[in-house]
């Protein structure tokens, strides 16, 4: 009877151990310190190398020529005022206006702007060899419509995205081509194809 009596004991050991351990496992499993993907556990997300960027893409080039042609044939003479801007140069406007004297101008940091990889640029209006203004009322073709507006026009024929739509942080001047892709994929490492780099751009990078 004494036998039997600590047999039965010993089971229920054994399967109290055994739940205590599957409890455990459960439990690491399902904290974000110990998280276990079981559909692949050997998987692993691995980061495209990222191209360094030194000018504009090809394609936002190309496109800022055909806009600035098509407005000269509306009268309209456009200067590019920002083009590739470094992250350094990023950081350095972020703060204007923050921890340096002038206006605010821009919400975004270094890595933060589509500047940052060579997929924006930012237009002014020339109204002589001297003089450029930043004016969305002004009509120097003279056929009564904006000529800022007519810019934007051509822009968004061409597929280009406007800042001056954005609700958040308008930001008029501003003209981004970004292939479908978010800040947050272009700080992952991800590109649009096409880029090239010529010589200076590779000595430029570091390559």
């Amino acid at each position: 009877m004494r036998k039997q009596t600590h047999q039965r004991r010993g089971s229920s050991r054994r399967l109290f151990f055994m739940l205590l351990l599957l409890a455990f496992v459960y439990y690491i499993s399902q904290s974000n310190s110990f998280r276990i993907d079981w559909s692949s556990p050997f998987s692993k997300e691995v980061e495209e190398d990222p191209i360094e960027v030194t000018g504009l893409h090809p394609t936002v080039a190309e496109k800022q020529g055909q806009l600035v042609e098509r407005a000269r044939k509306k009268g309209i003479r456009i200067i590019i005022t920002e083009g590739y801007r470094s992250k350094a140069r990023q950081d350095e406007l972020f703060q204007q206006g923050r921890s340096t004297d002038g206006k605010i101008v821009t919400s975004a940091r270094g890595g933060e702007s589509y500047h940052n990889y060579g997929l924006a640029i930012d237009f002014a209006i020339r109204v002589s060899d001297d003089k450029v203004v930043w004016d969305m009322e002004y009509d120097g073709n003279e056929n009564g419509n904006s000529d800022w507006m007519e810019i934007v026009e051509i822009a968004k024929e061409l597929g280009f995205e406007w800042g001056g739509d954005w609700a958040s942080f308008p930001d008029y001047p501003h003209l981004q081509y970004d292939f479908g892709y978010s800040i947050a994929e272009l700080q992952r490492g991800k590109r649009p194809p096409g880029y090239t780099l010529d010589s200076e751009d590779l000595e430029a990078s570091g390559e």
